[in-house]
Order: structure tokens, then C-alpha cells, then sequence
């Protein structure tokens, strides 16, 4: 009761600074979404100034995610502790510290070293938004809006990232992606020290950081087998043991849950089949949207020479649908219920996904079509998902579905691009045939990372004649669009078959 009055009087205290409160936590969620998918456009130029290997470019984009779904869980009980305001401050710190160091990144692995601490900023600071909105907004009205518009950015922000990153890359270096983080987050640490409302955490709840290092090691270790199946040759007893070891970190995590008092994560709430339901589309749908992102960014720049501001702006329609879609999707829940609206969500974004890959060498206005219907899904499928886990969840653990939302967007957009980025690989190494003129020229030269990916092969028809250049440039091209094609068939499919499940499950 204490803690209630408290709260109230903190947000009565608020008057309409409570708006700036939204503001500040949206461009702190905005930025940790973005930063999903910003590096999708400067993919290209960076692998080739830092010669990252095809390994390694999974792994820049991978860290991030993989160490936010890992702590997410851990972070959330941590604000509980501490207090969300001081733990959102401290993850706005570190991720502008890290934004700075990848910037600035020389090599490879320290990019990914960057981008792992990245995802411990954002995993701090994630969970405490919407707390913070919560406790900023006591008008149930003004909450329901503020939450909307919450839902809104998370659905849209990842979408965006990759237009955010071509109009950057226009003009500068590949680091400006990660560098224009910087004064947002000067700006927005004093007006987040002196506005939200600060509130006094709960010592005597337990945090348990050993099990969010558990869920994080066996993620690591899970995406590190599916990427060493993925190589052309690849080393079969290594990925064993990473896949075992993975399920083994696993399976000690959900040990820990059962027998512990205060678990990060109750396992019960999973036998309600609509909440089941909802994580695995959740799941389906951020791994569908992230893992055909990355693969469309690249062939959009590597394969049909757009720049990438070209590139963003041939993807934008995606974005803008998204962001339309959640307020859409919110006024049609308590019409439609959000078990029917999920699964007809998900089967618009198979159709839009299905009709790209039908139309994707048609005129500019079909395309765009397609990737609208596939955005007004996906967004629609995101919003329905969050409102199925928080409504079949028990009051007493809402927060608990919050973060089993949260990281089910995360988790889901690493595994896309882990499944995604290692079929595209797969299908491009065995569908490449080097021309006889290419392997004349270079000789004993062709290195035989050409077949790892087709930025390896342009790295390596740089310094070849230009004829035998151009046949090694086309051949690899073409092998990519089967790979490129593999993908979206796959995305399509996953989306059809989870939209079927949704249905059958859906809530009479």
C-alpha cells in the first residue's frame, strides 16, 4: 500500500512532464531497436574495410541481440532492486560508451567486443522503459496511449534502421552509424536524471545473475553450431560439441528455474497454449523480418549496385507500414480479440513475404506493394503478440510477460539472422561455379573464401583482370540470388505455417 501511494504521488508530481518521460524512453527504445538493424546498410563497407570474414559479419550483427535476449531476464529483476531510473541512466551511459568504442572499432573483433557491450546497455535499459512509463502515467487512458505509442516504435524502430543507415552512409563513414548515438544519448542523460521520477527499488528482491549468464552462454553457443553448419566444409565435431554445450547451459537454466523460489522465469506460464503461442510468433515474425532485412540490404548494394541511401529509400515502404500497423492492430484487438488478429496478421506478412519473392525482380511499384502488406503485417503481428502474452499471463506476473515479450523480439531477430545469414551462405557456396576465365587469371591466387560470400568475392575480383572480374562478379551474383530466394521461401513458409498454428490455437 505504501509503495501504491508513493508511486501515485510521484506521477501526480509529474503534471505534463510526464510527456517528456514518454519522450525520453522512446528515444532510448528507438535507439536499441535501431541498432538491430542500422548496420544491415553498412554491412558491405565495413566487411570490406575491416576484411571481416563471413563468420565474423554474422557475429557483428549477432552479439548485439544474443547479449540482450541473454540479460534481458536479469535486468528486469535488477531494476526491481535498484530502481528502474538508475538502472535506465547507467544502461544509457554504457551503451553511449560502447556506441563510441564501435564507432571507432579497427578491426573485426573489436567491433563484435563493442557490440556485445552494446546489448549489456541495452538490456539494461530496455526492460526499465516501460516500468518507467507505468509508474510516469497513473490516467489509465493516458497509460493505454503511452503504451500504444511504445509498442508503435518497438514494431517500427527495427524496420527503420536499415533506411536510418543508408542516409548516413551517404556521407559518412560506416562508424556514423553508431556515432550519432552519441549526442543523442549527451542530450537525453541530464533531461533523464532531472524528469523520471526516480523510485526506490527492492532490496530484498533476489537477482540472480547466474542464470542470465546460463540463457546467454547457451544461446552463444546454440547460434555458434548453427553458423559452423552453415560453412561450405564444415567442422562437424565443433559444431557438435557448441550444440551440446548450448543445450547443456539450457538445460541447467530451466534446473535453476524449477527449483528456485524466485525464478527469472516461471515455466508454468508456458502450458497456456494462446501465451505459447504468441512467444513462438513473436519469435517467427522478428526472425522472418530481421533475417530477410539482412539478406534484401545486401543484394540490394552488392548485387544491383544501389548505394546506401538507395538502398534505404527502396526499403522505407517496409517501415512506414509497420509503424502505421500498431495503432491499427490496437483499435481492432477488442473487436477482433488478439488471438484472431495474430494469426490474420501473420498470414498477411507470409502473403507480402511470399509476394516479394514472386515479384521482386518486377517494377519498383510492386515491390513496394509487397513490402507494404509485408510491414502492415509484421507490425500487426507484433502488437497482437504482445497483447496475447500479457492477457494470458496472470496479473502477478505481467512483468514476468513483459520481458518473455522482450526477449522473445530479440531472440528471435538473432536466430533470423543466424538461420537467415547461414542458408544464404550454404546455398551460395554450393550454388557457385567459378568461370574457367576467373580461375585462369587468378591462378593459384583465388582464394578460396570466395565461396564464404559474395563480398569475399568481390574483395577478390578487385585484383584480377577486369574480364575474368566480371565473369567471377556474375557468377557470384547469381549464386547470392539463389541464396537471396532460399531465404524468403524459407521466411514465407515459417510465417504461413506459425499464422496455421495461430489459428488452430486461436482463443474461441
Amino acid at each position: 500500500m505504501q509503495t501504491t501511494t508513493r508511486s501515485t504521488s510521484l506521477t501526480q508530481g509529474l503534471g505534463s512532464r510526464r510527456w517528456l518521460v514518454l519522450g525520453i524512453v522512446s528515444v532510448a527504445l528507438l535507439l536499441i531497436v535501431i541498432d538491430m538493424t542500422v548496420l544491415y546498410t553498412a554491412l558491405p563497407r565495413l566487411t570490406h574495410d575491416l576484411a571481416a570474414t563471413a563468420s565474423a559479419k554474422l557475429w557483428i550483427i549477432n552479439s548485439y541481440s544474443l547479449v540482450v535476449s541473454g540479460l534481458l531476464l536479469g535486468m528486469g529483476t535488477l531494476g526491481d532492486r535498484l530502481g528502474h531510473k538508475r538502472l535506465f541512466i547507467a544502461g544509457l551511459t554504457v551503451f553511449g560508451g560502447a556506441s563510441l568504442a564501435a564507432a571507432f572499432a579497427p578491426s573485426a573483433g573489436v567491433l563484435i567486443a563493442a557490440r556485445a557491450m552494446l546489448g549489456v546497455g541495452a538490456a539494461m535499459m530496455m526492460p526499465a522503459t516501460l516500468s518507467l512509463i507505468r509508474l510516469s502515467f497513473c490516467d489509465e487512458k493516458e497509460r493505454a496511449l503511452a503504451i500504444g505509442i511504445w509498442a508503435s516504435l518497438a514494431s517500427g524502430g527495427a524496420a527503420f534502421g536499415p533506411v536510418l543507415g543508408g542516409a548516413l552512409l551517404e556521407h559518412f563513414w560506416w562508424g556514423s552509424v553508431f556515432l550519432i548515438n552519441v549526442p543523442i544519448v549527451l542530450i537525453a542523460l541530464p533531461l533523464a536524471w532531472r524528469y523520471i521520477p526516480a523510485s526506490q527499488g527492492n532490496r530484498e528482491r533476489p537477482w540472480d545473475l547466474v542464470a542470465s549468464i546460463q540463457v546467454m552462454l547457451g544461446l552463444m553457443a546454440g547460434t555458434y553450431a548453427i553458423k559452423e553448419l552453415g560453412k561450405q566444409s564444415p567442422d562437424w565435431a565443433l559444431a557438435a560439441f557448441a550444440l551440446l554445450t548450448g543445450i547443456g547451459f539450457l538445460w541447467i537454466f530451466v534446473r535453476r528455474q524449477r527449483s528456485s523460489s524466485h525464478p527469472l522465469l516461471d515455466l508454468a506460464l508456458f502450458k497456456d497454449k494462446g501465451f505459447s503461442t504468441a512467444v513462438i510468433s513473436a519469435l517467427v515474425a522478428a526472425a522472418a523480418l530481421l533475417g530477410m532485412e539482412l539478406v534484401f540490404s545486401q543484394r540490394l548494394q552488392l548485387v544491383l549496385g544501389f548505394s546506401p541511401l538507395e538502398a534505404g529509400w527502396a526499403v522505407l515502404p517496409l517501415p512506414v507500414a509497420a509503424f502505421v500497423a500498431g495503432p491499427i492492430a490496437g483499435r481492432l484487438l477488442p473487436r477482433w480479440g488478439s488471438s484472431r488478429l495474430l494469426a490474420l496478421a501473420l498470414l498477411a506478412s507470409g502473403l507480402g513475404m511470399g509476394a516479394y519473392l514472386a515479384l521482386h525482380e518486377a517494377t519498383a511499384l510492386w515491390q513496394s506493394l509487397s513490402l507494404v502488406l509485408l510491414g502492415l503485417g509484421i507490425g500487426g503481428a507484433i502488437t497482437a503478440a504482445s497483447a496475447t502474452m500479457l492477457m494470458r499471463a496472470p496479473a502477478d506476473r505481467a512483468g514476468m510477460a513483459a520481458s518473455v515479450e522482450e526477449v522473445s523480439y530479440e531472440l528471435g531477430g538473432a536466430l533470423g539472422v543466424t538461420v537467415m545469414g547461414s542458408l544464404l551462405s550454404a546455398v551460395y557456396a554450393h550454388s557457385l561455379v567459378v568461370p574457367e576465365a576467373a580461375a585462369a587469371a587468378a591462378a593459384a591466387a583465388l582464394p578460396p573464401t570466395v565461396r564464404d560470400s559474395l563480398d569475399e568475392a568481390l574483395l577478390a575480383s578487385e585484383r584480377m583482370p577486369l574480364d575474368a572480374a566480371q565473369s567471377l562478379v556474375q557468377a557470384a551474383s547469381a549464386a547470392f540470388d539463389k541464396g537471396f530466394a532460399a531465404v524468403l521461401l524459407l521466411a514465407t513458409l515459417l510465417l504461413l505455417v506459425t499464422a496455421w498454428v495461430a489459428w488452430r490455437t486461436r482463443t474461441r
